[in-house]
C-alpha cells in the first residue's frame, strides 16, 4: 500500500501523469470536419516535464509522441574551444504519422493531414515550407522518390501518412541542428554546393517528407538544385550488403522470444480477449491487427479510443499493452538474441559513416554532412550495436548524431561524439566506456574505427574477421 507521503510526492512530481494513468475512458472529443478541434475539447497531455520514480507506461508513451512544444535543450556541437568540427551524420526516424494498421470493425481516427500554419502544432516556418515543397522538382531525387509527394496532404490521414505534427518535429530538428551547426561552427561554407550533402531515404513518403522538413529547418529556401536524395530499398541502409543469413537466424530466435514472453503474460491475454470481445473478432485476428499502433494514434492526438456498441476500448486496455512492450524491451537487453541481429543489421551503415568520417578527417570536403531518414527498425539496431542498452526505443523524430572533432592543438587526432536526442550518450557505448576513466571531453575517432572494424565481430562470440565471414559462418 502506498502510504500518504508517497502519494503526495508523486502528486508534487507529476500530478497530471498520474490523472492520466488514473483514468479508464480517455476524455471524449469532438473533432470539426476541418481538422480544428471544439471548444469543449479537453487535454489528458500533461508534458513530461519529470521523470516518475517507477516505470509509468503513460509517461513512456507521451515520450514516445514527442509532441513539440517548448524548444529542447540540446548537447549538439558541445566541445573545447580548441576542437574544430569537421562532419555531421544524423540519423533520423520519421516523425508523427497515421497508423499503418487499423482495428478491424472501429471507425479510424480522424487526423487531418493537409498542413495548416495557424493550427496546432505551429511553426513559424510551416507555410514556407509548404511553399517551397510545392516548387520541389522531380530531378532532385532518385528513382522512385521522384513519385513521392513532398508534403502530406490529405484531409482525412491515409495509411502510415505524416501528420502535420511530424512535419513540425523535424523542422524543430532542422532549425536546431542550424542554429547549432551553421550559426555558432560554420560546418558548411556559405556557398554550399551538392558535394557538401549526401542525403539518403528510405522509399516511403514519411521518410522523404521528414528528411525534407528537417533539410528545410536546416537550410531555409535551399536551391533545390543543389539536392539531390538518394533512395535506400532497405530499413538497415544495408545498400549491397543486405544478404547476411546469420543475421536472419538471430532474428527469428528473437522472434521466439517475443513470443515465448507474450504468452506468458497472462493479464495481457486478458486484456487482448476483452478487446477482442469489444470488436466481435477472434482473439488471434485483433493480435495480428497490432492494436497498439492505432492506440497509439489516438493517445497521440488526444482523440477517445473506439467505441462499439459492446463497449470501448480504453486507457486499461491501453497501459496493460504499453507495459508489456516495456518489459519485451527490457528482457530483450537482457537475452541478448537481439544484439547478435543488431551487430550484423547495423554493421553495414557503421561502415559507410566512419569512411566518410575518414575521408573528411584527411581533410576531404565532400559530404561532410549527411542525413539518413529512416525508421525505428533502422535506429534501433544501431543503438543495441552501439552498446546504448538504456537508450529508450526511438520515438517519433529521433534522431542520432555522430559528429566528427579536430584537435586544432593536434591537427593529426580527430575524435568523436555521439547524441541521442540531443542528450550526449558517448562514454555509453561499449567503444568508450573505458575511455571516460581518462578524463578527455571526447572519444578518440580510432576507437570508433576499431568497433566498427573488428571488435563488432568479436562480440558476436566469433572469430569472423570480415562481414561477409560473420554473415556466412557455419553452426551458428
Amino acid at each position: 500500500v502506498i502510504d500518504e507521503e508517497r502519494v503526495m510526492i508523486l502528486k508534487t512530481l507529476c500530478v497530471m501523469i498520474c490523472f492520466a494513468s488514473l483514468t479508464v475512458h480517455l476524455i471524449p472529443v469532438s473533432t470539426a470536419k476541418n481538422g480544428v478541434s471544439s471548444k469543449s475539447r479537453k487535454r489528458i497531455m500533461p508534458n513530461p516535464v519529470t521523470e516518475p520514480p517507477v516505470m509509468d507506461p503513460i509517461y513512456e508513451a507521451l515520450l514516445y509522441c514527442n509532441i513539440p512544444s517548448v524548444p529542447e535543450r540540446s548537447m549538439e556541437g558541445h566541445a573545447p574551444h580548441h576542437f574544430k568540427l569537421v562532419s555531421v551524420h544524423v540519423f533520423i526516424r520519421h516523425g508523427d504519422r497515421y497508423p499503418l494498421y487499423a482495428i478491424p470493425k472501429t471507425k479510424q481516427p480522424e487526423i487531418d493531414c493537409t498542413l495548416v500554419a495557424n493550427r496546432k502544432p505551429y511553426h513559424p516556418k510551416l507555410e514556407a515550407f509548404v511553399s517551397h515543397m510545392s516548387k520541389g522538382s522531380g530531378a532532385s531525387f532518385e528513382s522512385p522518390l521522384h513519385s513521392l509527394p513532398l508534403y502530406p496532404n490529405h484531409p482525412l490521414c491515409e495509411m502510415g501518412e505524416l501528420t502535420q505534427t511530424g512535419v513540425v518535429q523535424h523542422l524543430q530538428n532542422g532549425q536546431l541542428l542550424r542554429d547549432i551547426y551553421l550559426k555558432k561552427h560554420k560546418l558548411l561554407p556559405s556557398d554550399w554546393s551538392t558535394d557538401h550533402l549526401y542525403l539518403e531515404t528510405t522509399g516511403k513518403s514519411r521518410t522523404l517528407q521528414s528528411g525534407l522538413a528537417l533539410l528545410y529547418g536546416f537550410l531555409p529556401d535551399f536551391d533545390w538544385k543543389k539536392i539531390y536524395f538518394r533512395h535506400q530499398p532497405s530499413a538497415l541502409f544495408c545498400s549491397g550488403n543486405c544478404y547476411c543469413p546469420v543475421r536472419n537466424q538471430y532474428l527469428e530466435k528473437e522472434q521466439r522470444r517475443q513470443y515465448l514472453l507474450r504468452l506468458k503474460n497472462s493479464q495481457l491475454e486478458r486484456i487482448y480477449g476483452e478487446m477482442a470481445k469489444i470488436v466481435d473478432i477472434p482473439t488471434k485476428q485483433l493480435r495480428a491487427a497490432n492494436p497498439i499502433d492505432s492506440m497509439l494514434c489516438h493517445f497521440c492526438h488526444n482523440v477517445s479510443f473506439p467505441c462499439t456498441r459492446n463497449g470501448c476500448i480504453d486507457m486499461e486496455h491501453f497501459k496493460v499493452i504499453k507495459t508489456h512492450q516495456i518489459e519485451d524491451e527490457r528482457e530483450r537487453r537482457e537475452k541478448k538474441l537481439y544484439l547478435g541481429y543488431a551487430l550484423l543489421g547495423a554493421h553495414p551503415i557503421l561502415n559507410q559513416t566512419i569512411s566518410r568520417m575518414q575521408r573528411a578527417a584527411e581533410g576531404r570536403k565532400e559530404e561532410i554532412f549527411t542525413l539518413y531518414s529512416a525508421h525505428d527498425v533502422t535506429l534501433s539496431p544501431i543503438l543495441s550495436a552501439l552498446g546504448l542498452t538504456e537508450a529508450r526505443f526511438p520515438r517519433f523524430a529521433a534522431r542520432l548524431i555522430f559528429e566528427l572533432w579536430q584537435d586544432r592543438e593536434k591537427p593529426s587526432e580527430h575524435s568523436v561524439r555521439i547524441l541521442y536526442n540531443g542528450i550526449d550518450v558517448t562514454f555509453h557505448t561499449s567503444f568508450c566506456q573505458e575511455h571516460k576513466r581518462s578524463h578527455k571531453p571526447m572519444c578518440p575517432f580510432e576507437n570508433l574505427v576499431r568497433f566498427v572494424q573488428k571488435d563488432m565481430f568479436a562480440a558476436l562470440g566469433s572469430s569472423s574477421a570480415s562481414y561477409y565471414e560473420a554473415c556466412h559462418r557455419e553452426g551458428f
